[in-house]
């Protein structure tokens, strides 16, 4: 498939068909989000990825301008937290919560009073050209066992970032005051 190809000619609206599945190239996170987003309305999502992209960051701020989105978390895995800290000022622009974990899941998953929707994906929030396999399902159950593992995962096996890094930039800048520093901006190690 192309890049140019629209969502529509891969996937039926969601309310015509309960459960859609697609194997291919071109079919990426951000675009199928805002293809959700277009028939639920404003929603609150939840993301879990292994890893994200600045570019998928992008996007989810673009939909947040739009008002597509209401509350956002984010749960990302623990071995890409180096990526993550690099653009964790980005992700708390975009959501609500930032959770990292032991986690390798892609699945987002789309909750306002009218709809809930699941999509499950082998696809980070990255892009790329190779296959990638996702299903689409309005299936409450699906939901519902989804929002469940997520939610397992975010209270018993995660960090939260919100504030966090926040909080050693504060630690470190107060350092810089106290420490009357001869060699021109030079930290002691460790601070």
């Amino acid at each position: 498939m192309s890049r140019g190809r629209k969502i529509q000619t891969i996937l039926r609206p969601l309310n015509k068909c309960a459960t859609q599945t697609y194997l291919g190239t071109g079919l990426h996170t951000l675009g199928l989000l805002g293809w959700i987003l277009q028939q639920t309305g404003r929603a609150d999502v939840y993301v879990s990825t292994f890893s994200t992209s600045e570019a998928f960051l992008n996007g989810f701020l673009n939909l947040r301008k739009k008002q597509l989105i209401r509350h956002g978390v984010l749960l990302a895995d623990l071995k890409a937290s180096r990526k993550t800290v690099h653009l964790y000022r980005l992700m708390q622009s975009c959501f609500d919560s930032v959770y990292l974990g032991m986690n390798h899941s892609k699945i987002v998953l789309v909750q306002n009073d009218d709809h809930l929707v699941s999509v499950i994906s082998s696809q980070n929030q990255t892009y790329g050209d190779r296959a990638e396999c996702t299903m689409v399902t309005t299936d409450k159950e699906a939901y519902r066992d989804l929002y469940s593992g997520l939610r397992e995962i975010v209270d018993k096996n995660s960090i939260q970032l919100n504030g966090l890094f926040n909080g050693l930039a504060a630690k470190n800048q107060r350092m810089r005051e106290i420490i009357d520093d001869p060699i021109d901006g030079v930290l002691p190690f460790g601070y």
